[in-house]
């Protein structure tokens, strides 16, 4: 989608926002045509969900969410659920995670598994962001490690990719996706790190995507796998949760 788009249609999308349901489907017509429409468009809420992603896309593209200072780091994180259970995830940490492993497969020229050692060998960044809960809880805490889009780079990105589907070691109850433009962003990471030191196991260690612009629910803890894709048909959105959960 080209970044110049006439400001007379970006005030069309914004004047039916306040349009009532006719509104909406005008602005469901537009989304179409720019390509920003979200898997989640059907049912009862689907021209809204339509309308506050590409609105999003729209006016948000490039923008950081917002970074914090050192000391603001919360002193008392909430770490929300509890390790997984499954016998795999308990071998792999009573091993210190020397064997865990993370595959990037799908729409990727070189696919290929990276050992923790190896994600820690790639450029590091590091960010100071806030954990913002759908539950309403929130906490500031230190990120750090690769950014995804220098780990699709490694295996190199097919141009025809339009998503990136990722999943916790307890798939299938828990993964989602995110579009490319958000995998590419600079702030999200594979993060290895939590405020100076490894991630805790509490936080999604040894291995967490975080995606500092979307609610909690987008960056998944205890990551071992990434596909890329031009399509989510395989991969439909459910949990009853929005598809896109931009803050």
């Amino acid at each position: 989608m080209s970044d110049k788009i006439a400001r007379r249609k970006l005030l069309t999308i914004g004047l039916t926002a306040t349009a009532g349901l006719s509104g909406l489907a005008v602005a469901a017509r537009l989304a179409a045509k720019y390509g920003l429409v979200p898997p989640d468009s059907g049912g009862i809420y689907g021209a809204g969900a339509t309308l506050n992603y590409a609105a999003h896309r729209l006016f948000t593209r490039r923008t950081l969410a917002r970074e914090f200072h050192r000391p603001q780091i919360s002193k008392s994180p909430f770490a929300n659920g509890k390790p997984p259970q499954i016998e795999a995830f308990k071998r792999s940490q009573a091993a210190g995670f020397a064997d865990w492993r993370l595959t990037v497969d799908g729409m990727v020229a070189r696919p290929r598994t990276f050992s923790l050692a190896e994600l820690k060998r790639l450029p590091s960044s590091s960010q100071i962001t806030q954990v913002t809960c759908e539950e309403g809880w929130c906490y500031v805490a230190e990120w750090i490690g690769p950014k995804l889009s220098q780990v699709l780079e490694t295996v190199g990105l097919l141009p025809q990719a339009k998503f990136v589907v990722y999943f916790s070691i307890e798939w299938p109850n828990w993964w989602d996706s995110i579009d490319i433009d958000e995998a590419m962003h600079p702030q999200t990471l594979v993060a290895h790190g939590f405020n100076g030191g490894e991630l805790p196991v509490e936080f999604g260690g040894p291995l967490r995507i975080r995606v500092p612009r979307q609610l909690a629910y987008k960056s998944i803890k205890y990551l071992n796998r990434v596909t890329v894709t031009d399509s989510l048909k395989s991969f439909a959105p459910d949990g009853g949760y929005s598809w896109y959960a931009g803050i």
